[in-house]
């Protein structure tokens, strides 16, 4: 994943984690990102140029699964968890990294696909969860001037 680009105006988000060792894990080694500084509570990770702090809950891993889900959305013929978060990628990183996410065993919410087929909107999509519940979203355009198309 990219550094921080000129130009670009990095945001700051702060996520739940019930187990900093899956986080560490799964953001680091699955999804690739590269570790910044951290705490024995935290741990900031370069989400291609932002700032996404993993922050752990609790006293260690929950008896049973967390979902950080509130609620779902129909978009698309699926339901859309949310909150979620994540990147646009080019479609070859998008396709490298569902690869790597079947390999290391993850279950999507919602498999990649391609989302409002033909229309001005068209884009690759995959939902799935973090170990402690909270839902990502990695899409990727083919023409990314279009990511605001109407």
């Amino acid at each position: 994943m990219t550094a921080h680009s000129p130009g670009l105006v990095p945001f700051h988000l702060a996520i739940p984690v019930d187990d900093l060792d899956a986080a560490r894990e799964f953001y680091g080694k699955v999804l690739g990102f590269a570790q910044g500084r951290s705490d024995t509570k935290w741990i900031d990770w370069n989400f291609s140029g932002h700032q996404v702090v993993t922050h752990q809950v609790g006293d260690g891993p929950a008896k049973t699964p967390r979902d950080g889900v509130a609620g779902t959305n129909p978009v698309d013929g699926h339901q859309v968890p949310v909150p979620h978060f994540g990147l646009v990628l080019p479609v070859p990183e998008f396709q490298e990294l569902a690869e790597r996410l079947r390999a290391a065993g993850t279950d999507f919410v919602i498999e990649p696909y391609v989302r409002f087929e033909g229309e001005p909107g068209e884009q690759w999509t995959m939902f799935f969860l973090d170990p402690a519940g909270n839902a990502l979203e990695f899409k990727a355009f083919a023409d990314i001037e279009r990511l605001f198309a109407v």
